[in-house]
């Protein structure tokens, strides 16, 4: 079967959305199809050369956001709170480990969510199930899906986009002034000394760095001045996506559109080969975001996502359970990614604390049976391993230990497999109230929240998040095992070694 954007629509679909209007939703996606795109074949190229770096251990990959976006996020102070956090995060784990990292935030379409049911049961009344703000409204009298919402979807990720580029080229991710990006919210004793520790081994970096060279070096990857930011989301509604994948044959400009968005790295480009740069070659990208990824509930392989994910150029995530047997895996593998292409192809592996060590170790056999080069990566944020509150039994929750106890046996079974884990997947936010408190989401971590204080500030409409101090502890046990990794040592593990069993 010949592929084409709209090839997928003679498939079977999982998740899909029923419209009661289909004039207006054709007349949305017309309007789709004639808006610029959000980012760019140079960005989306320069992002698969960086995870090819990732997939050979020369980097690291950091991604994560919140579970779903809200269009009410799309707000001065909750864009630069999740941008201050994966600069924060990013910054520790690079101070460890000594790599670049590659960061990806679930930003700018992260606005769709997938249920494992159609309906869900609130004040005794069954009503559709919220399927995120690009498809129905959270309040139970908006759930009929609403194509006008896929429009509100594109403004937002761009109005997101812009903000960022105004963020980084603004000097927000200024390597200098570290101290800027709101770590004043944390107010864990233990966060402020090990972070004091990373700024003041910093600073004493680029001071030296200063003197030797006579100057920043802030425009190169890795410099002190900006950085390379990309944005993701989970493709879940393919007429969204369909609409927004344009050909590029080499010329500067798409087709039958034209204009492009200005990338999210604010600094001078330095070439990239491109898949679009070849006379003559026919590449499709979907110019809705850098990277998207095929959840566990639409990953079949005779299915409309496969199909739709086999003929894009963008590098791509495929999220990968205890429910993916190993063959089942390369078969993916060999429709999505047939060129072998080094850094297409991230491997999101979501099997829950309790089943890594049960399922893991198959897929990378299964792999390494094969010539297919991916990226690692653990998403520790299972939604099978959420629990409802014991104070509040209509509040889900997550163990801060099960997502640091997943994590950490990923690596300890990729060391064992002679492969490497590339990076982590999570959902988090650097979200604070009026007051400058963190969310109360998730039980545990250095600020040793416990179940009764859940609903001092949930936020959440899906899934619980880690929140600011959760995710920097993340980020220093990461930095901690890549260094001990570079040492050939054990990890110390000192910031954490206490809150391993702590679940209360």
């Amino acid at each position: 079967m010949s592929w084409s954007p709209s090839s997928w629509r003679q498939k079977p679909i999982a998740q899909d959305v029923v419209y009661e209007d289909k004039a207006k939703l054709d007349k949305i996606l017309n309007k789709l199809r004639k808006l610029p795109p959000l980012v760019s074949p140079t960005e989306i190229d320069r992002l698969r050369n960086q995870l090819a770096d990732v997939a050979a251990g020369k980097a690291f990959l950091l991604q994560g956001g919140d579970c779903a976006e809200l269009f009410d996020d799309c707000s001065q102070y909750p864009i630069e709170h999740k941008l201050s956090l994966i600069l924060l995060m990013s910054l520790i784990i690079l101070h460890g480990s000594r790599l670049p990292v590659v960061r990806i935030m679930r930003i700018a379409g992260q606005y769709a969510k997938p249920r494992s049911k159609p309906t869900e049961m609130i004040d005794g009344e069954e009503v559709l199930s919220f399927r995120g703000d690009n498809v129905n409204g959270y309040e139970p009298t908006d759930r009929n899906p609403d194509p006008e919402r896929l429009l509100g979807a594109y403004f937002h990720s761009t109005a997101t986009l812009n903000y960022i580029r105004t963020l980084l080229l603004s000097g927000f991710a200024n390597l200098h002034k570290p101290l800027d990006w709101s770590f004043s919210h944390v107010r864990s004793p233990e966060l402020q000394k090990a972070f004091s520790g990373v700024i003041e081994s910093l600073q004493d970096s680029l001071d030296f760095m200063r003197v030797a060279t006579g100057g920043d070096g802030g425009t190169a990857r890795g410099g002190t001045e900006t950085v390379d930011l990309y944005t993701s989301h989970e493709a879940l509604l393919l007429e969204y996506e369909e609409a927004l994948t344009r050909e590029f044959d080499g010329r500067p400009t798409p087709r039958p559109t034209s204009g492009t968005a200005s990338p999210v790295r604010p600094t001078k480009m330095v070439s990239t080969p491109s898949m679009a740069s070849f006379p003559g070659k026919r590449s499709f990208y979907n110019t809705s975001s850098h990277f998207i990824w095929i959840g566990d509930r639409t990953r079949q392989l005779d299915g409309a996502h496969v199909e739709y994910f086999r003929g894009i150029a963008n590098p791509i995530g495929i999220k990968v359970g205890p429910t993916m047997q190993p063959d089942e895996l390369v078969r993916v593998l060999d429709v999505v990614d047939p060129d072998r292409i080094p850094g297409k192809v991230t491997l999101i592996g979501r099997y829950g604390a309790d089943k890594v060590d049960q399922h893991l170790p198959g897929h990378i056999d299964a792999v390494k049976t094969t010539d297919h080069v991916v990226v690692w990566q653990c998403d520790a944020m299972v939604s099978e391993i959420t629990k409802s509150s014991m104070t509040d039994p209509t509040l889900k929750t997550r163990y801060f230990a099960d997502v640091i106890q997943e994590i950490t046996k990923s690596m300890e079974i990729h060391k064992a497999k002679g492969t490497i884990l590339g990076g982590v997947h999570l959902e988090l936010t650097g979200e604070v109230n009026e007051d400058g408190f963190s969310v109360t989401e998730c039980i545990g971590g250095s600020m040793e929240l416990a179940d009764k204080d859940l609903s001092f500030n949930y936020r959440s409409h899906c899934d619980p998040r880690l929140n600011y101090e959760q995710s920097l502890d993340v980020a220093f046990l990461i930095s901690d095992h890549l260094k001990a990794k570079r040492r050939g040592e054990a990890p110390r593990d000192i910031l954490l070694a206490n809150l391993r069993g702590r679940r209360l």
